[in-house]
């Protein structure tokens, strides 16, 4: 260090001394003319030198200040980084203020305690569904290795959109006798805990992606913490993160409300596709249940889950609730964010958005003074939903397409929601599509957890 100091200070001293030189050397040449121009007086010296410095001054801003330098000349940065030694910190660029979304008031009930269930709530479009546990076709499982989603034909795509007595995919798809299993496994104990659960409030954090954000207690109702389950999905790895930083689960699995349910191998390596099996399976995980609350894990609940289902289904007579997106309405511009941030393959993406083109999405028009949908783009960290036929055919259908296409989920909702509305005219699916400051009013946003980010997704 003492060595550094000394070089400095020596280098130091050797420039200001070659400055020193410099400036006396200007200062005995301007003696000099001084001399040689005796009959001029000091006022006469001092006009013509400020009508040269007025002459260069409009020579400048005739011909512009940043012309081309000629060859050899450095500019001012370069000439400070070789005589003063260091360059000079560039200023500080204002960053471009990010638009802020604020809640807005919405009308709950009072209390929980004058909540009634309408009469007959749950008798919408009515047909029975069945889920495919084992793969049909023995030429698919020769073919194609097991996978949770199964392996659907285009054929068979096609025909699951139709609102019918019928038996499709839907995850949990096994592989035949011998194939080791296609992922989410639970243990039995944790099934048994939620098939007895009617209303449910699920998240899920895989690869310590996240804080665990427990709901707000105090504005929870005792009847809801004693009528709600509150459950949380992680893997191995989150709950080892989330023991070390004090949320250890107690002997029952809990964690204040929330009881944390461990899955063992999972079934996608993009975290953010096994993130959508909880998502939007959960009438598979909890097959007793008739209402379900989903929360993103960015997200605390702040509102008694009782009241939010009696605002956003029992008063508007909806089976599946939703929030718009609070800035964008059209896939097409959802292609482009998506692209624009590398938040998938674009290659993947573009094939997405272009075989959804070709089966008729089209573009969101605002002008539409009727259109089928509030905005084609949701918010998705916030759903409420009825698990009635249509609202669990809705699921799997949407749930299929993440597993055919990206994990970008609101890629493909409009285009699933139309597609069923289409080709089951005189069988309405209820969906309201709620103001997303509604959804703001519900819950604390947070953000993600800082991670490095991971690389993006090849295609098979």
């Amino acid at each position: 260090m003492g060595l550094y100091k000394n070089n400095n200070t020596k280098l130091f001293q050797e420039r200001r001394g070659i400055v020193y030189k410099f400036l006396d050397h200007i200062k005995n040449n301007f003696t000099s003319c001084r001399r040689k121009l005796s009959p001029f007086t000091d006022r006469g010296l001092l006009f013509w030198v400020f009508s040269l410095a007025v002459f260069c001054f409009i020579s400048l801003a005739a011909f512009g200040f940043h012309g081309k330098l000629e060859h050899g000349m450095l500019p001012w940065r370069e000439m400070q980084e070789n005589y003063i030694g260091h360059d000079v910190p560039d200023r500080a660029t204002k960053k471009p203020r990010r638009q802020r979304f604020f809640p807005c008031e919405v009308a709950f009930r009072d209390s929980v305690d004058f909540l009634i269930e309408p009469k007959d709530f749950l008798n919408f479009t009515q047909f029975s569904l069945r889920y495919m546990e084992t793969e049909k076709k023995a030429s698919h499982i020769d073919a194609h290795e097991p996978k949770f989603g199964g392996h659907q034909t285009l054929e068979e795509r096609e025909q699951s959109f139709f609102a019918v007595n019928q038996t499709i995919r839907c995850g949990f798809v096994r592989g035949a006798e011998g194939f080791p299993s296609t992922g989410f496994d639970l243990k039995e104990e944790d099934k048994r805990y939620m098939s007895a659960c009617g209303v449910v409030v699920s998240s899920c954090i895989f690869g310590s992606s996240d804080f665990l954000r427990r709901p707000t207690s105090k504005l929870i109702s005792e009847y809801s913490k004693k009528n709600v389950c509150f459950v949380m999905f992680v893997d191995e790895e989150t709950l080892s993160t989330l023991s070390k930083e004090g949320n250890a689960p107690d002997d029952g699995g809990f964690v204040g409300l929330w009881k944390l349910v461990v899955v063992k191998n999972l079934p996608y390596t993009d975290m953010r596709k096994t993130g959508k099996v909880p998502k939007f399976l959960t009438h598979r995980l909890f097959p007793s249940s008739r209402y379900s609350i989903w929360l993103d894990s960015k997200l605390r609940l702040a509102t008694d889950p009782m009241l939010i289902i009696d605002h956003f289904l029992w008063q508007t007579g909806s089976e599946y609730a939703i929030s718009n997106h609070y800035t964008r309405h059209c896939v097409w511009e959802e292609v482009l964010q998506n692209k624009r941030l590398n938040k998938y393959n674009h290659t993947a993406i573009d094939e997405q958005y272009s075989f959804y083109q070709s089966d008729g999405l089209t573009k969101f028009d605002p002008s539409d003074p009727n259109p089928p949908l509030p905005s084609y783009v949701p918010e998705g960290s916030f759903i409420v939903r009825a698990h009635t036929p249509m609202s669990n055919l809705f699921s799997c259908l949407w749930f299929n397409e993440v597993d055919r296409f990206t994990s970008r989920d609101q890629l493909s909702f409009a285009y699933t929601f139309l597609k069923l509305k289409r080709m089951n005219p005189d069988r309405p699916f209820h969906l309201n599509m709620f103001k997303d400051c509604e959804r703001r009013s519900l819950v604390k946003l947070f953000h993600h957890r800082e991670l490095s980010a991971p690389p993006l997704p090849r295609i098979n």
